[in-house]
């Protein structure tokens, strides 16, 4: 099974062939301009911590900070390169980065997972701000560690833009829309996708694996503004599905969810509902299978067992580069994380946009401009694939090169 990275670099090149570039084009377009590696101790406990800075071509680097106690260094080159394919394929002028901690967050307290991030704002110092890398949340981090971030950059650097980092609280310079725009940036491209082929939203049965924040988000907003039917969601552990749902018009409901919680399995439980073993998400027979957990969930090993003909990747790399070629060539549409989860980045942008400015917009207008950016990478996406006749992913990657090759 290949690596994310090496998934990566495989689309690269596969795509650098069709637009026969060379190879010193293709060395720079995988090639990382800078990789920090260090250690941060904290009460005895040692992590290694990253931060791959892909390319500031477009713009500076951009890019979450990952606390997940496997993350490596190749995943975050992987993530960074991915982030600058990203930026590049939905148009904001911001470059690629990652950054990651070794930590498993549950066996640490608040305290612990503080000083870390101070020391990890504090270590990459010279090598952030505003207009050299900004980045934000991701896996594991949230908008507290982001203010922690932030609150140790202004400290050390007197920086008071608050533009050094994204993803902070609304207090503390944050984004209003910003804890749901993965989600809902999925929806708009689904929305655009369906659109496309003539399909209408209310006829169509969608699994989420992964029902985290974004998973979350993306279901209760598509339940409401698409009138999809969510029949089935998985976290870690299980999955919670609605019994005999082809044969029956019965869904999963957010709407009265306000935000995400740990126990929205539990609640969602009823007595049209059963669990299923966690795996078992990605064999239901739905027409959407929504992939919102971690990267590579789909591999060439259980590529039988997926059933839906669409799949609509919100996590980084949950399809690995084997399977996605195994699926496509079976007539599976997969609609490509470089532009279905950019939402995120795209709020992050934003958020960054209004620091430099000192304005806070309201969430209509930043929801207005996250649909405006990212329905129009989506349709390009879709329209370059139609007129190459080649996958979605292969045409978000083509729209992207393109950009990061521009003089």
């Amino acid at each position: 099974m290949s690596s994310m990275l090496e998934s990566a670099n495989m689309m690269i090149e596969k795509v650098a062939r069709s637009l026969q570039l060379s190879e010193t084009q293709i060395t720079e377009l995988t090639t990382a301009n800078e990789v920090h590696s260090f250690e941060i101790t904290v009460s005895g406990f040692t992590h290694k911590a990253y931060r791959v800075q892909h390319s500031n071509k477009r713009g500076p680097y951009k890019g979450g900070i990952r606390f997940h106690g496997d993350i490596d260094e190749n995943e975050v080159r992987a993530l960074a390169l991915l982030m600058s394919i990203k930026t590049a394929a939905v148009g904001i002028p911001m470059g690629g980065g990652k950054g990651g901690v070794a930590i498993n967050n549950a066996e640490h307290d608040a305290t612990h997972l503080e000083s870390v991030s101070r020391q990890y704002a504090s270590h990459l110092r010279d090598h952030l701000g505003p207009y050299k890398d900004v980045p934000g949340p991701d896996v594991g981090t949230n908008a507290q560690v982001l203010d922690w971030m932030a609150d140790e950059f202004e400290k050390i650097t007197g920086d008071t833009t608050k533009a050094a980092f994204t993803g902070k609280s609304i207090p503390k310079g944050g984004s209003e829309g910003r804890e749901a725009a993965t989600g809902r940036g999925g929806m708009i491209v689904l929305k655009e996708y369906l659109q496309s082929i003539g399909r209408d939203p209310k006829t169509v049965s969608v699994a989420v694996q992964g029902v985290g924040n974004v998973g979350f988000w993306f279901a209760k907003l598509a339940e409401k503004q698409l009138g999809v039917r969510v029949v089935a969601v998985s976290d870690s552990r299980r999955t919670l599905a609605v019994k005999d749902f082809e044969d029956n018009e019965r869904a999963l409901s957010f709407e009265a969810y306000k935000e995400h919680n740990k126990g929205l399995i539990e609640d969602l439980d009823s007595a049209h509902t059963e669990f299923l073993a966690r795996d078992a998400i990605l064999s239901l027979p739905v027409d959407i299978l929504v992939l919102a957990a971690l990267g590579d969930v789909v591999t060439a090993e259980n590529t039988a067992v997926v059933q839906a003909p669409i799949i609509l990747e919100l996590a980084n790399g949950p399809v690995s580069e084997e399977a996605h070629d195994e699926l496509v060539q079976q007539g599976t549409t997969i609609i490509p994380d470089v532009v279905a989860n950019a939402g995120g980045v795209i709020v992050s942008y934003l958020e960054w946009q209004q620091n430099l400015e000192k304005v806070q917009w309201s969430e209509a207008l930043v929801n207005k401009k996250l649909d405006k950016i990212i329905s129009q990478a989506a349709k390009n996406m879709l329209k370059i694939a139609k007129r190459e006749r080649c996958s979605l992913k292969e045409a978000a990657f083509m729209m992207a090169i393109e950009e990061l090759l521009k003089e």
